[in-house]
């Protein structure tokens, strides 16, 4: 198995800004699959949907599974909601399920300072009612392949970082540790 954390959970659950806050405290590359894909086709997300569908943008992540397995290492590796269907997720790396209540998720969305641009860029959110079921049905399939899973509702991010510690090699841990001491 490849030493990264790949990081998967229902859309809006913060798999982004908490892969950029384990990057930022540990020192770690982050890289997410959903600006892989934009970058790949020069088109958000949402376009990609509306011009070639779903079945296009699955493809797409398999495809960019298959780059991650043959060319990444030691990177946290930010996951779209879906993406936990590609065959190869195991091989990617440790695979961390971020948790939350529907209600708390969408909340979360609803009330970013940029909320309406939230919720924009994720196409399956648009129908809340929608979104919800799609959740009941992800809830379980996600515990299945995650190797962890990690409650994030109504946690700070030093919370969360700190479930994460036992996760990352030695090195990352010493690093933490220093910059800890230096901030003091």
């Amino acid at each position: 198995m490849k030493h990264n954390i790949i990081l998967i959970g229902f859309m809006g659950v913060g798999k982004g800004t908490t892969a950029r806050a384990l990057s930022k405290r540990y020192g770690i590359y982050a890289i997410d699959t959903d600006d892989l894909i934009e970058s790949r086709e020069n088109r958000s997300i949402p376009k990609i949907f509306k011009k070639k569908g779903e079945e296009y943008f699955r493809k797409l992540e398999r495809e960019t599974a298959e780059w991650i397995e043959c060319c990444v290492e030691d990177t946290i590796v930010s996951c779209g909601g879906g993406f936990y269907k590609v065959p190869n997720l195991e091989r990617l790396g440790t695979v961390v399920l971020l948790h939350a209540s529907f209600k708390w998720i969408h909340n979360r969305l609803k009330n970013a300072k940029n909320a309406e641009k939230k919720l924009a860029k994720r196409p399956l959110f648009s129908d809340p009612k929608k979104a919800k079921k799609l959740y009941a049905e992800r809830e379980e399939a996600y515990r299945k392949v995650a190797h962890v899973t990690i409650d994030v509702e109504d946690k700070s991010m030093e919370e969360i970082l700190a479930e994460f510690e036992p996760l990352l090699p030695e090195r990352y841990r010493r690093v933490s540790g220093e910059k800890k001491a230096k901030s003091v």
